[in-house]
Order: structure tokens, then sequence, then C-alpha cells
């Protein structure tokens, strides 16, 4: 993953910002506080990209990993809508706790920009149902050069978005996030159709860490540098998750990539080990076999 990347990760200060008041007050609003589900994954499964994670002789890599994760952010639907054996073959090959986060196709997302995208988004979301119960949070990432002038755009895909399939969504361009009338105005959009905020962990892009909650779920995608520096953010995002859990947080997506993907395997474990022992879970903590 190369957004956000920059060349000296040492130069960064990767300080987690204050939680957004409005979160708190969102989140202490919840009835039944002691929900909670975490779900923790990588970006894909493919061998070559996670080189040395499976056992030698490893033909088929979606089982093995559904054994080591409960959940996947499904990257791979973004360049194509899967066909509906496609989506019930994943669904067999895995746990029966585990869950996909679909991404939305950038046909959709980047090539539409969301206009005329209705027979699209029901074929994909038809396709996807067939996940049934191990279907997530699916996500819509938007071209980094989308911006707010076209929120109203925005608004109209979200009314006709399915109501029943979660939905996080995920802005990029700065503009989002440069006036806070801006900023506001879309959160209030995504609290009004109770889709969820995706909030991006990357070094050259501090300005997505708004840590701002639109629904009770927390959907995060972190991105590491490579770099020693890496295991002290993850620890810190701990911290965060078990405030923000206290407080009423019902569920959480945490999604680990890395500019080279061998390694999140490594800080997944280190992960969920960390959030195990300080929020009283026990999610399996994957065996690396670096």
């Amino acid at each position: 993953m190369k957004f956000g990347q920059v060349s000296n990760p040492k130069d960064i200060d990767f300080t987690l910002p204050p939680t957004a008041p409005d979160t708190l007050s969102l989140l202490k609003e919840q009835q039944h506080k002691d929900n909670f589900a975490a779900y923790v994954g990588c970006a894909k499964w493919n061998k070559s990209d996670l080189k040395g994670f499976y056992p030698k002789g490893t033909k088929d890599e979606l089982p093995y990993y559904s054994k080591q994760f409960n959940s996947i952010e499904l990257n791979a639907t973004f360049y194509n809508t899967p066909s509906k054996s496609q989506v019930e073959t994943w669904k067999e090959k895995t746990t029966p706790d585990f869950k996909f986060c679909p991404k939305i196709p950038q046909s959709i997302s980047h090539y539409s920009r969301l206009l005329n995208t209705d027979e699209k988004v029901k074929e994909f979301t038809d396709s996807i149902a067939l996940f049934e119960e191990k279907l997530g949070m699916t996500f819509l990432q938007m071209h980094d050069n989308y911006k707010p002038k076209d929120i109203e755009r925005l608004r109209e895909f979200l009314i006709k978005f399915p109501k029943g399939i979660p939905l996080a969504v995920e802005v990029r361009n700065e503009e989002w996030f440069s006036n806070p009338a801006t900023a506001t105005s879309y959160y209030k959009l995504l609290e009004e159709f109770d889709m969820t905020n995706v909030l991006v962990d990357t070094a050259g892009r501090r300005d997505l860490l708004h840590m701002r909650l639109t629904t009770t779920s927390a959907f995060i995608r972190y991105v590491g540098a490579n770099d020693p520096s890496d295991y002290p953010r993850l620890a810190e995002w701990v911290t965060v998750i078990k405030q923000w859990r206290e407080a009423g947080l019902q569920n959480l997506y945490f999604f680990i990539h890395q500019n080279i993907e061998v390694e999140s395997p490594l800080l997944a474990a280190y992960f969920i080990q960390k959030l195990n022992k300080e929020l009283n879970l026990n999610l399996h903590i994957p065996t690396t076999n670096n």
C-alpha cells in the first residue's frame, strides 16, 4: 500500500490525536455496552505477498488464513465484482466465525465516481450478500481527487445503498478535513445514514486520523512503515480502543497493511496479543513462521 508512504518515517510524529468529543458522545449513548466484537486481519491472503507466513506446501491459502485471523479486508473485490459462485467458494473455505469486509469495486468509486452506478451496485451487493453471516463491513474508498464539492453525489449514493449491508466510507482528498465546517458536514452525513467513518493511520496523511466515529463501529486501516515505530504505534491504538470500548464501542474492524506486506502478520500477532490482554479478549494469535 503506497498511499501515505514517506521516505523517512523517523521524521513523522505518529502520536494519535485526542479522540473527538463527538465520538465519545455518540458512544456513550449506547445502551448495550457489554456487547463487543473485534475483527483483526490483513488486506489480502496471497502467498506471494505474505511470504513466510504460510507453512511450506500450502496450496490453498484462504483456509489456513481463516484459521489464523478472524477477518480479511477484501481488496480483491476492488478490481472486479466477484461472481456469486466465487463468494460461495470463499465462504465455504473459511471458519464459522470469519468475516469478509469487501471493498466496493473501482468501477463504482473511481471510474464512475458514484454516478449512474445503480446496476453496478446491485450486481456487487447481490454477490456479497451470499457471504451471509460472514459478511462484515463493506467499505467504499473514494479516489484522492474526489472533493467535498461532490458531497451531494455521495449523499445520493448513500440514500440508494442497500440498507441491510453495513457500509464504511473513506474519503481521502485533503479538502474534506482542512476546513472544520466541511468535515462536520461529512461526519453528519454519515451519521444520518448510519454509515461508518473509516480512519486511516498512515505516515504521510495524518489528517486522516480525525478520530471521529459516526457509528458504534470503528473501521481502522493501519499502514505500517516497515520501521521499529510500528510496534509502539499499535500499542497506542490498543490504549485508545480500550477507552472507546469502555465508552460504548460495539465493533472493531482493524486491518493491518505494510508498504512491504511480508511483515503484516508479525504486526498483527503483536497487536492481537496486546488487545487480548488489555481488553480481556480471546482472539486467536496468528502463528508466524518468520
